[in-house]
């Protein structure tokens, strides 16, 4: 067979999508996704953005033969017949999605003469994976983990992006700011998500996946707790800035040169973002950044404090499979530390912080320490046994 098409309106496009698609090219030379924009819906994604999350997603798996084609205000079925294509191809997970595709199909032959349709079946561990099964779990802390297992790389991606958008445009009340005001929200949204901080291909733990977690932490604290928009608030900012410069160093900082701390505090206080949050708001979120210093943190006193460090330290509580990937995340990032080092300067920073888990001391909030110091101590344990300490 020389084309088969897939359809879909693929908001976003999962790895259940990937599979029929792939399916596809083993049947047909080519592939032509026939992306639906339907005026009816409402989707995270443009039609334009999904395009180029469909290309990029197949580029990312080295197929060069698939093309993607917006369909706007006509059948799929029609299109693909006037654009060579005599079969389209659709994955049945079920008995009723049978009975709803095989009602199309009828529908695409005989009344509008368009392509007939090929079933295929997939895989009994993507047979639940739909793009509405993957809408409804955004939200709760680990979401974007859980995520990333049923969707391709680009689409993940741009998914996080999208709810850190909301995220931020929410701290800086993007919508009722000035046109100034705007701009330069803007602009440090893109420097912040950007290869350069937090979407850097090196940042293998202090990433943009640490970023959701962290600010999927405090709202879930403040949902729970009750504090202040201004406290949220301040926690907020301050975790989006806390890792924004970050370069490896194996010690406090040499006479002149800054900490990552002390070097993002810096950036923070000269982005300007804290105009019209009221006094004192942008020293305290200086402070916070600080306090995740380990060198000058103990010194700072902030009413936040714990809470600040309970975020940043949560990860540690969190199951087993996800602390197993942050642990692999911070072996890369030191990937410059021998392997005969690694083992003995990670095991001194974890026997430190699974002793003040054991004393009761790693969250200084209970909030935190509730959740997760049991887990953590029992994934500091596992990983210290990993490293022969």
């Amino acid at each position: 067979m020389k084309k088969i098409g897939f359809s879909g309106t693929l908001d976003p496009i999962t790895n259940g999508h990937m599979w029929v698609i792939g399916e596809a090219r083993s049947i047909a030379d080519d592939v032509v996704v026939f992306l639906s924009e339907n005026s009816t819906k409402q989707p995270k994604f443009s039609a334009e953005q999904r395009k180029d999350i469909v290309l990029r997603s197949c580029a990312e798996r080295g197929w060069t033969n698939v093309q993607v084609m917006i369909v706007k205000s006509d059948y799929t079925a029609r299109v693909a017949k006037r654009h060579g294509v005599d079969y389209l191809i659709r994955g049945i997970r079920t008995t009723a999605d049978f009975d709803y595709e095989n009602l199309i199909q009828q529908t695409n032959v005989d009344v509008i003469g368009g392509a007939k349709t090929v079933f295929v079946m997939p895989p009994r561990d993507l047979g639940s994976v739909s793009s509405s099964f993957v809408k409804a779990l955004e939200g709760p802390v680990g979401w974007n983990w859980t995520m990333k297992k049923f969707v391709p790389g680009p689409a993940y991606h741009a998914w996080i992006v999208s709810w850190l958008r909301k995220e931020w445009d929410a701290l800086w009340h993007y919508s009722q700011a000035t046109h100034e005001a705007r701009a330069r929200a803007d602009a440090w949204f893109q420097r912040i998500t950007g290869d350069d901080a937090y979407g850097g291909a090196e940042r293998h733990y202090h990433n943009l996946d640490h970023l959701v977690h962290g600010l999927a932490e405090v709202r879930t604290w403040s949902a729970n707790v009750g504090p202040s928009r201004h406290d949220t608030d301040m926690v907020r900012a301050a975790f989006w800035f806390h890792d924004l410069h970050y370069a490896h160093g194996d010690g406090p900082a040499a006479d002149g040169e800054l900490s990552n701390e002390e070097h993002s505090a810096r950036l923070w206080l000269s982005s300007g973002l804290a105009d019209g949050k009221g006094p004192g708001f942008a020293e305290g979120v200086a402070a916070l950044i600080r306090s995740t210093d380990h060198f000058q943190g103990p010194a700072i006193a902030h009413p936040l404090k714990e809470i600040m460090l309970s975020v940043d330290l949560a990860i540690l509580g969190q199951d087993e499979e996800v602390y197993r990937h942050y642990a692999q995340g911070i072996r890369h990032e030191y990937s410059h530390v021998p392997d005969e080092t690694y083992p003995v300067l990670r095991g001194q920073v974890l026997t430190y912080l699974r002793q003040k888990a054991i004393a009761g001391t790693l969250f200084g909030d209970p909030f935190f320490a509730e959740q997760y110091n049991a887990l953590a101590i029992a994934n500091m344990t596992w990983e210290l046994q990993q490293l022969g300490q």
